[in-house]
């Protein structure tokens, strides 16, 4: 008999409806069932894409036996990390303070009826091996040690809610006046020291991407003229773009490499990692123009079209790693299937640049597809010329493609979460923007026009969506990551209708997350469901801090609307977070990014006049880099516009720039324009003649 999770929006969670457990979704009924029965509560979280979770459940929560001692012993929660992040949070936490282990999914939580931590752990085997009990053996423990030491059980709990409490940041009298730039000169340090200058990244195996590293030292480039942390930024990304962490076939980016060659990925596949990077991309290019840059975006942005955008506009969450039961099947090749598919030429060059003269690089038997060389250094050796060369691999691609195409697709989760779609709004418009792309700009648009549709409801932002049903109060990064994607808009195609939601927006920020006493953002409203913790988040992880967007988005629309009580409580919400800062930087790279606009504020361009006019300006500035600026096109309309951006109208064009609130006097010529920005900053010798920046 179906279980109650059949009717809920995650596909995660919809994965469970047919287990033999009696799984509950969280709220009121499961925690009310747990206190008027006593039972102590399993708390399971993952997420549709988790390679470990459909382990676990395969094993443990499809077995009637388990099930049974599961129902027996305790009430059952499942939850989908990516629509309650909150909870996920709170307990993620819980279970580093109880087992000093780092966390991650499926995890397993068990809670007392008031929701206190008293054990937990991530994946558990079904039966006794990597030195830990089966599941079903482990359950009754668990469950004896509840019933047995409840004193012991409720004190623990106690001592971990003091904890998680003392994991905010504190309140400090740091004020703007007193910001300094060390923080950034110390995150700098730090990364070139921990730089790997053979790979590219700043971690061994496992290795991610952190796109808020990268962004920051391109800022930092753009800020001091620093040549090294250019190359440290471009140098890892080619790294990524050239090996297995990219897709060579069809474009995106997996979520993590498991080696630190960026070779082989854990092959699921985010939306919100491959919105940061399109714009991380977008901007590497517009300082260097290597064309390997602008292929991954092109590439990306197809894939997130093709694959991730819904019909009604809304961008899908995630790709499974797994297909018919097995990670990576989907992506991986043998030569033998290759050799099949292309003609002989093709499969020469093809198997020269992409390893498949080499042993076997996944699980021994297969192979993913990295670039080991580039078609400029394979084409001599096989006697082609380089035109050539490009030639066969763009066709052997496009065949693999349509080959790959016919196979079984690895699951995706079409649940479309607001926070990660306006990090894709962002991405996409940002790229579509620095490369002209009126069909990525329109992919923009129309999830936003969803966003704005489905889940923008009488003055309230919804988290999530799925088969035409939004709910669940949305989070701090729902709203601060939507201020952040409407100002990408607003650059890209201005309408009053977008500027007028995002002071919608600031206001919702200030008035609903706020912390009015201390300084900085909950992640939750002050009107959401009470739970044992309530964080206020700093640092970036997969996706950017939603105290640090908020910060650096909220500065920005105060130079747009003149409401200057945004700009303080941006400045206040850094000042929360000094101490951090000075200790650890480097883990702090988007609230880097709002204390520099801090130091210095950020540079806002207008450029009034005729539409059909507008092209040159629109030439000259989206494809620049600038990091600190916010470009606005204006052509005439009818609806009223904040003082700010109110400037006088005529029949031809004019540009304002305004260093922080004060503007110089319009500028007629788009020559002028350029002196006075110092444009373009095209690093163009720092692009490589031959491979490592060369698309293969």
């Amino acid at each position: 008999m179906p279980n109650r999770l059949a009717k809920e929006t995650s596909p995660y969670l919809q994965q469970h409806a047919e287990n033999p457990v009696d799984w509950y979704p969280w709220g009121e009924e499961a925690l009310g069932e747990a206190k008027r029965t006593g039972k102590p509560i399993l708390l399971s979280v993952g997420y549709s894409a988790c390679h470990w979770c459909h382990v676990m459940a395969h094993e443990s929560f499809e077995d009637p036996g388990i099930a049974k001692v599961m129902n027996d012993l305790f009430v059952n929660i499942k939850v989908d990390r990516e629509e309650r992040p909150d909870i996920d949070q709170i307990y993620q936490v819980a279970q580093a303070m109880l087992t000093q282990r780092n966390g991650g999914w499926p995890l397993t939580m068990f809670l007392t009826p008031e929701q206190l931590p008293f054990f937990g752990g991530t994946y558990f085997p079904n039966t006794p091996r990597y030195g830990m009990p089966g599941f079903g053996e482990l359950l009754q423990r668990v469950r004896h040690f509840y019933d047995e030491h409840p004193d012991d059980i409720r004190a623990q709990g106690a001592q971990v809610v003091d904890a998680l409490a003392r994991t905010a940041p504190k309140g400090s009298a740091i004020e703007r006046a007193q910001f300094s730039a060390d923080p950034l000169d110390e995150a700098a340090d730090y990364l070139r020291s921990a730089f790997d200058r053979e790979h590219g990244g700043f971690s061994g195996a496992p290795k991610f991407p952190h796109p808020d590293t990268l962004e920051l030292l391109l800022r930092r480039h753009a800020a001091i003229g620093e040549p090294e942390a250019l190359e440290l930024a471009t140098f890892t990304l080619r790294k990524m773009a050239l090996g297995g962490l990219y897709d060579q076939v069809g474009g995106g980016f997996s979520r993590y490499s498991v080696d630190a060659e960026w070779a082989i990925p854990h092959f699921e596949k985010m939306l919100y990692d491959n919105a940061w990077l399109l714009r991380l991309y977008a901007d590497a290019w517009s300082i260097t123009r290597d064309p390997l840059f602008e292929r991954v975006c092109a590439e990306t942005a197809a894939w997130a079209m093709r694959e991730m955008q819904s019909p009604g506009g809304g961008y899908y969450s995630s790709l499974d790693a797994d297909s018919e039961g097995e990670e990576g099947k989907f992506y991986v090749w043998t030569p033998e299937e290759v050799r099949a598919l292309l003609s002989a030429d093709e499969f020469r060059i093809a198997a020269s640049v992409f390893g498949l003269d080499r042993p076997a690089n996944f699980e021994n038997h297969h192979w993913h597809l990295v670039v080991a060389k580039t078609g400029a250094e394979a084409a001599p050796a096989l006697g082609l010329d380089e035109k050539t060369a490009r030639a066969l691999l763009d066709s052997a691609r496009e065949k693999l493609f349509r080959a790959r195409e016919h196979r079984v697709r690895p699951g995706r989760d079409e649940k479309i979460l607001t926070s990660w779609n306006a990090l894709m709004i962002s991405g996409m418009a940002h790229a579509g923007r620095v490369f002209a792309r009126k069909d990525w700009i329109a992919s923009a648009r129309g999830a936003l026009d969803f966003v704005r549709r489905e889940l923008w409801k009488d003055g309230r932002l919804l988290a999530t969506a799925k088969d035409g049903h939004a709910h669940l109060d949305a989070y701090l990064d729902d709203h601060a990551y939507l201020l952040a994607a409407l100002l990408e808009m607003l650059q890209a195609e201005f309408d009053a209708r977008d500027l007028a939601w995002a002071g919608e927006l600031g206001a919702l920020l200030r008035d609903e997350f706020h912390d009015p006493v201390a300084g900085g953002f909950f992640f939750t409203s002050h009107d959401h469901e009470p739970l044992i913790h309530r964080p206020k988040p700093g640092p970036d992880n997969a996706t950017p801090s939603g105290n640090a967007v908020a910060a650096l988005a909220l500065n920005r629309l105060s130079f747009l609307t003149g409401e200057t009580r945004l700009a303080e409580i941006a400045a206040g919400t850094i000042g929360v977070f000094w101490a951090q800062l000075e200790r650890q930087p480097a883990a702090y790279g988007t609230l880097l990014a709002a204390l520099e606009e801090q130091l210095t504020p950020p540079r806002t361009i207008i450029v009034t006049g005729p539409g059909a006019q507008l092209g040159p300006w629109r030439g000259l500035l989206d494809a620049a880099y600038l990091p600190t600026s916010i470009v606005l096109f204006i052509a005439p309309q009818s609806a009223p516009l904040p003082p700010p951006l109110a400037k006088p109208a005529s029949g031809t064009v004019n540009a304002w720039v305004c260093e922080g609130v004060t503007c110089l006097p319009p500028i007629a010529a788009t020559r002028q324009l350029q002196e006075k920005l110092q444009l373009p900053r095209i690093a163009s010798s720092l692009v490589p003649a031959t491979a490592p920046g060369s698309p293969p």
